[in-house]
């Protein structure tokens, strides 16, 4: 970017901030960057730079607001205009036919269409714009009531602070000018970790001793509730949004529109939904991503199927605790038996010691399998783990392995293990 030494301050922090603010879309959402790091940190420094010459400039949408650096004393609730209602589940094809038949019947036999889409193992959030500013975040809580989170929320950079405008012309924009977009727009998602993040910090946790996160999922809710907005920044934590309210009702006559409007207006929607005419393209959709989950960088536990028009989800309509119109289907959970030959111990950078299962090798998802975790010592003595024993193992968040149950009843011979103490660094497990 090029500024003009008698350009006014105003007019410099407004081309700045457009530019980081196209800048952290394209390479957040798009994974599409057109500048290097040090460019998009030399545009950082100066509107920084700016900013603190001129406090009175700083509004809650500029790119050197997403870490504030201030730890809040904790959350208030915010009731949710709109319930944040959960999914039933479903388990098999059959309960997936069953749910197709009765939306059907219950729309008195009107054709409809559904919207497949990847079930994110993470966090649900609102994010709600005034006027095209995102002026607060709020976690899904009970699904009635849940807890403001707007500093944490600012920290994920695919998160907009400003709704972009679009140059296609949509629907609820009046050609894409970002002053006709509606006064309040509820966008919902859900939040995680990419699998590379999470394995990070736990590897860090365990190193510190600190119990680990069993699942991505945990290792969000866990994130958003920090205090502390830096730490939450650190922790990388991404969105995919599926939800799209205008002034508090559903934006579109479709699901599929709203999502292709949140697609060109800034919001990081998942590109793997498919639009299915039938329950049978719907069941090939499940089949396929059965398949193709693992390579992922993010753990899905299943797919979401919604019905499409919005005239038929109103007409179906919702229990207390769930909408007729939606339903999720959720993959087989992955865990097999082996057999535990015996346990070692890794001692990370500041001397704490994890135990290690060595494994009989087994295949599971999609790989060879011959180590897992058993965490720490007390998680060894409440599994009673013994050498020789057939254990039940699965993968954390479908990453990490670890050792879930021993099969008590298929034990022959009681082979016990020493266990280290927690800071018995010059101890050795008997063999």
């Amino acid at each position: 970017m090029r500024t003009s030494k008698t350009q006014s301050p105003e007019k410099e922090i407004e081309q700045l901030r457009a530019e980081l603010l196209d800048h952290d879309y394209r390479y957040y959402v798009l994974s599409e960057p057109t500048v290097s790091d040090v460019e998009y940190d030399t545009m950082m420094k100066r509107l920084k730079d700016i900013e603190d010459a001129h406090p009175e400039l700083i509004t809650p949408d500029s790119p050197t607001q997403r870490v504030s650096g201030q730890v809040a004393a904790g959350f208030e609730e915010y009731l949710h205009k709109r319930p944040m209602l959960s999914l039933d589940n479903s388990y098999s094809i059959e309960d997936l036919r069953d749910w197709a038949r009765r939306s059907t019947k219950l729309a008195g036999e009107r054709e409809f269409e559904y919207v497949a889409e990847l079930k994110i193992d993470g966090l649900s959030m609102s994010l709600v714009y005034e006027d095209g500013i995102l002026a607060r975040a709020v976690t899904r809580g009970d699904g009635v009531r849940g807890e403001v989170v707007t500093g944490n929320a600012k920290t994920i950079r695919s998160v907009p602070l400003k709704i972009k405008a679009s140059d296609k012309g949509d629907k609820g924009d009046k050609g894409g000018k970002s002053g006709d977009i509606p006064a309040e727009v509820e966008v919902r998602g859900e939040v995680y970790l990419p699998n590379e993040v999470f394995e990070r910090i736990n590897r860090e946790r365990e190193e510190q001793e600190i119990p680990v996160f069993a699942n991505p999922r945990n290792a969000a809710a866990g994130t958003m509730r920090q205090l502390d907005p830096r730490i939450v920044s650190d922790r990388k934590l991404d969105i995919f949004c599926y939800q799209l309210l205008f002034d508090g009702a559903p934006a579109f006559a479709t699901h599929n529109e709203a999502l292709e409007w949140m697609d060109h207006h800034g919001f990081k929607v998942n590109p793997n939904r498919r639009l299915c005419s039938s329950i049978d393209d719907v069941i090939s959709y499940c089949e396929e991503w059965g398949e193709k989950r693992d390579g992922l960088n993010y753990e899905i536990d299943g797919v979401v199927v919604k019905v499409n028009q919005m005239a038929v989800q109103e007409e179906l309509g919702s229990t207390a605790k769930s909408p007729r119109w939606a339903i999720a289907y959720k993959y087989p959970a992955r865990q097999v038996s082996t057999r535990l030959l015996d346990v070692i111990y890794q001692v990370g950078r500041t001397g704490a010691i994890t135990p290690v299962a060595v494994l009989e090798p087994v295949q599971l998802a999609g790989t060879t399998v011959s180590r897992a975790s058993l965490h720490n010592s007390d998680e060894m003595q409440r599994l009673g783990v013994m050498k020789g024993d057939w254990v039940f193992i699965e993968k954390s968040g479908e990453i990490i392995p670890q050792v879930i149950k021993v099969i008590v009843e298929k034990r022959t011979v009681r082979r016990p293990i020493s266990v280290f103490l927690p800071t018995a660094l010059s101890a050795r497990p008997a063999s």
